[in-house]
């Protein structure tokens, strides 16, 4: 049984940092492409994406230079640096698990991927 558990949230202040952390369990770790989703009232909506090597990343603009994804194979798990946090950056965050052979990783497209966690809340204060 393929699990995502996805941890490191809570309540910050603006300008602060989190990182999140997803582990991952009942899956070759290593074949799959993760990415991380988000979701406040409204559509889920895609943050960032990397390659199960690592090597290759993507980000949505409205993180580009504040968030930083990364991975370890060896610890089957995903992260996600979240720094220079803003209000609007409160959401539930999500981890998902892709197919590398499509292009839902990193076009974003939550429809594409195979596995998905349960997210973590993310709060950020004025």
């Amino acid at each position: 049984q393929v699990q995502l558990v996805e941890s490191g949230g809570g309540l910050v202040q603006a300008g602060g940092s989190l990182r999140l952390s997803c582990a991952a369990s009942g899956l070759t770790f290593s074949s799959y492409a993760m990415d991380w989703f988000r979701q406040a009232p409204g559509k889920r909506e895609f943050v960032a994406g990397i390659s199960p090597s690592g090597g290759t990343v993507h980000y949505a603009e409205f993180v580009k230079g504040r968030f930083t994804i990364s991975r370890d194979n060896a610890k089957n798990t995903v992260y996600l640096q979240m720094n220079s946090l803003k209000p609007l950056d409160r959401a539930v965050y999500y981890c998902a698990a892709a197919s590398p052979y499509g292009s839902a990783w990193y076009s974003g497209d939550p429809n594409g991927m195979g596995y998905w966690g349960k997210g973590t809340l993310v709060t950020v204060s004025s």
